[in-house]
């Protein structure tokens, strides 16, 4: 993500990445999070609930905010929030959302995938 990050910013005031599993994300947490990056957040976080985060965005990069970072355990969010309290970044949260990560999560996703087929029927 740092490299990712370094390479945009050279050409972009800000950048919000997503993750691929994380079908909750909706437009309107793009549009909140980049609404939080033009205000002068230096980062924003929407939480995952299992510990992570679903999106960052930043207005700027440092590597001491990802490496070391225990990737794939509950306590990602938790340590990123000290993280940009050591570094001085003031941060916005948005709404907590859920992740595809476990069997038990592909079973949600097709519960509400399904609950959308019924719904257009």
């Amino acid at each position: 993500m740092y490299r990712a990050f370094k390479r945009v910013l050279r050409a972009h005031p800000y950048v919000v990445l997503i993750g691929s599993d994380c079908p909750a994300l909706t437009p309107a947490d793009l549009r909140a999070a980049a609404r939080a990056l033009k205000a002068g957040a230096d980062a924003v976080l929407s939480p995952a609930e299992d510990g992570g985060y679903a999106l960052i965005g930043l207005r700027r990069v440092t590597r001491r905010l990802f490496d070391g970072i225990a990737w794939g355990r509950p306590t990602v969010l938790e340590r990123t929030r000290a993280r940009l309290r050591r570094i001085g970044w003031r941060w916005k949260e948005l709404r907590t959302v859920w992740d595809v990560d476990r069997p038990e999560d592909v079973a949600r996703l097709r519960k509400i995938r399904l609950r959308q087929v019924l719904k257009r029927a």
